[in-house]
C-alpha cells in the first residue's frame, strides 16, 4: 500500500510542532517559535505538518538561520527539466493537481511539477476529496528555504548568471519605500536579461510572464508573495508583505493586455484594492506597471502611497 499520501502517515518522516516543544525544548527556547516554522516547516502529505529533520538538528547546532537541506546540492536534474519546459515558479505556488500527477513516476515522461513534489520541493497545502469532485491537491512550496532557494535560482537562469544586486540593498529600498529606486532597480533588472533567453524560451510569449518574473524576484528574497491576491472587488496582480509595508502591483502589457489603455493604477484605485490590508498598520504602496514587449522593460511606472492608522 502506497502511503505517500495518507493522512494517518503524515508525520512520519519529520518533526511535528510538538516533539519542537518537548524533545527540542531545550533548543527551541534560543530561537522565535515562529521564525523556525516561517523557516523550515510546511511538508504536508493531506495530514499535520512537519519540519525538515536535516534543517532542524543544523539550525540548533550552528545557531544560523540557512537553506541547509537545499545545500546539500543544487536539484541539477530538476534545473535541466525545467529549461526544457520552463513554467515560473508564480505557476507552482498554487499549482492545483490530481493524483495522476501527483503518482505518475514514469522516467520517459516525466512532468516536472511531479518531480518537484517526489523530490520535495512541492508540498499539498490542501485538498479536496468528494464523490462530486473527486480527489484534487493544491500544491505550493512549503516554506521559507525552499520558496526563496528555488527562486534563486531561477532568477540566476534567467539572468544567465549575471551580476545580481546584493539582496541587503533590495531589502533596504523596499523597507524605506524608496519607489524610485526600486523602479530604476527593475529596470536595469530587465535590461539585463539576454535577448537569447526570450527566443529560447517560450515563457516570455504569455501574459504573466512580467508579473511572474517580478514575483520570482520577491519570492527570492524571502518576503511572502501572493500572486493573484483575492480581494472582494477583484484580484491583484501581486501582494507584496514586507515588515514595514504592503505593496500591491498591478501589471499591464502593451498589445497584449484586453483592457486597453486603462492606467494600471487606475484599476488599483477603481476596485479600491487597499481596503483589504486597511486594518494593518503598515504603509500601503499602490505600483502600477505597464511593460513594452517591444524593449522588454517598463514603458510607464505609477506610484500611490497609502499611510495607516
Amino acid at each position: 500500500m502506497d502511503i505517500t499520501i495518507d493522512a494517518r502517515y503524515s508525520d512520519l518522516c519529520g518533526y511535528t510542532q510538538t516533539d519542537l516543544e518537548t524533545v527540542f525544548a531545550g533548543y527551541l527556547k534560543d530561537f522565535h517559535p515562529n521564525e523556525v516554522r516561517e523557516w523550515y516547516n510546511g511538508y504536508s502529505w493531506t495530514g499535520e505538518s512537519v519540519y525538515n529533520p536535516f534543517d532542524i538538528l543544523l539550525l540548533f547546532s550552528k545557531k544560523t538561520y540557512r537553506p541547509y537541506w537545499f545545500e546539500t546540492g543544487p536539484p541539477t536534474f530538476l534545473i535541466k527539466l525545467w529549461q526544457s519546459k520552463p513554467r515560473l515558479p508564480a505557476e507552482y505556488d498554487g499549482l492545483i493537481a490530481g493524483d495522476d500527477l501527483l503518482g505518475s513516476f514514469d522516467p520517459e515522461q516525466i512532468r516536472t511539477e511531479t518531480l518537484l513534489f517526489q523530490a520535495g520541493y512541492l508540498t499539498i497545502r490542501s485538498f479536496v476529496s468528494n464523490p462530486y469532485e473527486g480527489t484534487w491537491y493544491t500544491l505550493g512550496f512549503p516554506n521559507r528555504e525552499v520558496r526563496e532557494s528555488f527562486n534563486r535560482q531561477i532568477l540566476t537562469l534567467i539572468q544567465d548568471n549575471n551580476e545580481q544586486v546584493p539582496a541587503p540593498t533590495i531589502r533596504n529600498i523596499l523597507e524605506s519605500g524608496d519607489t524610485d529606486r526600486l523602479r530604476d532597480l527593475f529596470h536595469s533588472f530587465f535590461a539585463s536579461i539576454p535577448s537569447d533567453n526570450y527566443r529560447k524560451n517560450q515563457i516570455s510569449g504569455f501574459e504573466g510572464y512580467y508579473a511572474s518574473v517580478v514575483y520570482t524576484y520577491f519570492a527570492s528574497l524571502g518576503y511572502e508573495v501572493i500572486p493573484e491576491d483575492t480581494t472582494n472587488k477583484g484580484r491583484i496582480d501581486l501582494t507584496l508583505k514586507t515588515r514595514s509595508g504592503i505593496w500591491i502591483f498591478e501589471f499591464k502589457v502593451v498589445g497584449i493586455d484586453s483592457s486597453g489603455d486603462k492606467s494600471p493604477l487606475a484599476q488599483i484605485r477603481d476596485r479600491k484594492y487597499a481596503e483589504k490590508y486597511a486594518g494593518d498598520s503598515k504603509k500601503i504602496y499602490e505600483i502600477g506597471i505597464v511593460f513594452n514587449p517591444e524593449s522588454r522593460n517598463i514603458e510607464k511606472w505609477e506610484v500611490g502611497k497609502k499611510d495607516q492608522g
